[in-house]
């Protein structure tokens, strides 16, 4: 993924990989000692289902791990940012 710097996604619209709106970028939770970044904090849509999505107070916690790409929107993977991490299947 190229850089892209923070004050560039402030107030940015989170959307699931299937085009479901999640809601508006509001901060990013970082290890300040490996300056990784570790949670995407959103303010959800109003039409969300929050109850399959980590919360805290009014918010989502999104993994980072789950961002696929950053442009007009940051596109999440749903399943990742849910928690929901599938298998590989070996045949």
């Amino acid at each position: 993924m190229a850089n892209v710097f923070a004050k560039n996604l402030s107030s940015k619209q989170v959307m699931a990989t299937d085009g479901t709106e999640i809601g508006i970028l509001f901060n990013i939770v970082m290890d300040i000692r490996t300056g990784d970044l570790i949670d995407l904090i959103v303010k959800p849509d109003m039409s969300l289902d929050t109850s399959k999505y980590k919360a805290d107070e009014q918010y989502i916690l999104l993994p980072f791990e789950s961002v696929r790409a950053i442009k007009d929107y940051i596109v999440v993977d749903k399943n990742m940012a849910r928690g929901l991490v599938t298998e590989p299947v070996n045949l």
